[in-house]
């Protein structure tokens, strides 16, 4: 560990440095040489690097739902080309190109940290063994070895020996209590942080393998710190203590106003949103106008939470605009049920189905008469109106017509219309 700390070295003055100033302002305050003050100083140091590390920090955001998208296109790849390393590789940096994001972008904010992870563990471990070690000189190396926290000396750590505990003027059983209490609260906020990711800021209409190397993680994490845990002084413990309270206060803040599309905290989120645009009748914050711009400009591609968004808004006579602000409507508004079919509902009411009237057979029969009588002229004719041809010929007598009228003949009773066939004569 002493070896891969040295590596750090070339940040360890930087790093005393500003613990030095910390340390002067709070020992003002609570003397020089008290544990508050070096401690505080400590937990000054880990909030001003993770101010530093905030555009990291969305940068990772971004990167890990960029992944989170990406994972059927990349588990498709696997399976196309599972027989050659080689294009699967390409395929893959090719996706991540076109993409935008790199798989390493998640892990950067844990990056950047190891630097000064590192030089503050050089740092106290030389306060440990009595070595000054960058701008802590003499004086402020003794003022060190007398700081306590809660009874424990900041250099010491769980598996120091009682003699080398007595040396720092602590008692083993301090040590280790402190230490031990120190180990499961950094445990548990690790454990906590991976957890409120999973449960309610993981898109849970889409199931890949990312989301099992993120539950893996949940348990691995909260492992090797308490692992680890043992061979870190307690300065060392503060750090990370704070840097994994920090990083779960930060994370419930990105989670509450900012999560995950299709995620159970996008619902929960657009929930309050409804009720907050609803009672004021527009988007006062440039974040809801940022949330409500994104899912405008989805159109069909919207979840269920965001179609409900959008629906529960135009019952309400609002409408969402393409630039994030909502506005009052008039009349009736196009709105989407659960599978995405668009239906007319009123501003103000419920959604209505178009449906046609059923009619009656009356009805029907009358408009298909009319209908009819539309694409055909009517002609009409009267009894005075009638041609000469078409009135019936007078009777001669013996019940016959005349020949060459133009009218058919009736046939007499028991006979067949049409011309008759002679009877032929019988044989005999």
């Amino acid at each position: 560990m002493d070896t891969i700390a040295s590596l750090f070295s070339f940040i360890t003055t930087p790093v005393s440095w500003v613990i030095v100033q910390f340390h002067a302002v709070y020992g003002k305050i609570f003397g020089p040489d008290t544990g508050w003050a070096w401690g505080l100083s400590i937990v000054s140091l880990v909030i001003l690097i993770r101010i530093c590390l905030i555009p990291l920090f969305v940068k990772q955001i971004k990167a890990t739902r960029a992944m989170q998208t990406l994972q059927p296109e990349m588990k498709k790849i696997q399976e196309r080309y599972k027989n050659d390393k080689q294009r699967q590789s390409e395929e893959m940096m090719k996706m991540y190109k076109e993409a935008g994001t790199n798989p390493l972008s998640s892990c950067l904010p844990i990056l950047a940290q190891s630097p000064f992870f590192f030089a503050l563990y050089h740092v106290l471990n030389g306060i440990a063994t009595g070595k000054t070690i960058g701008v802590i000189d003499d004086p402020l190396l003794a003022s060190a070895r007398k700081a306590h926290i809660f009874g424990a000396p900041l250099a010491a750590k769980f598996t120091d020996s009682a003699d080398k505990v007595a040396q720092l003027g602590a008692t083993l059983t301090d040590v280790r209590v402190v230490t031990a209490i120190m180990i499961v609260l950094m445990s548990a906020s690790q454990f906590y942080t991976q957890r409120q990711l999973m449960t309610k800021n993981v898109d849970t209409t889409v199931k890949t393998p990312f989301m099992q190397q993120q539950k893996m993680l949940m348990y691995v994490f909260p492992v090797m710190f308490a692992v680890f845990g043992i061979n870190f002084p307690v300065g060392v413990l503060v750090y990370w203590l704070t840097t994994n309270v920090w990083t779960m206060g930060q994370q419930m803040y990105v989670i509450h106003n900012n999560p995950t599309p299709g995620s159970k905290a996008q619902a929960a989120y657009l929930e309050r949103l409804t009720k907050h645009v609803t009672h004021h009748g527009k988007t006062r914050k440039r974040g809801e106008k940022a949330i409500v711009k994104a899912i405008v400009a989805k159109g069909r591609d919207r979840n269920e939470f965001e179609r409900k968004f959008i629906n529960s808004l135009t019952k309400a006579g609002l409408a969402a605009q393409a630039d994030g602000a909502v506005m009052k409507s008039e009349g009736t508004a196009v709105v989407e049920t659960e599978d995405g079919t668009p239906t007319t509902a009123t501003a103000g009411g419920a959604p209505k189905r178009q449906q046609p009237k059923r009619q009656s057979k009356s009805q029907r029969q009358a408009g298909a008469a009319k209908a009819a009588g539309e694409s055909e002229p009517k002609t009409s004719l009267t009894k005075s109106d009638e041609p000469e041809d078409a009135k019936p010929a007078p009777k001669q007598a013996g019940g016959g017509n005349k020949p060459g009228t133009g009218t058919r003949s009736k046939a007499q009773s028991g006979q067949r219309k049409g011309p008759q066939r002679p009877k032929s004569p019988s044989k005999k």
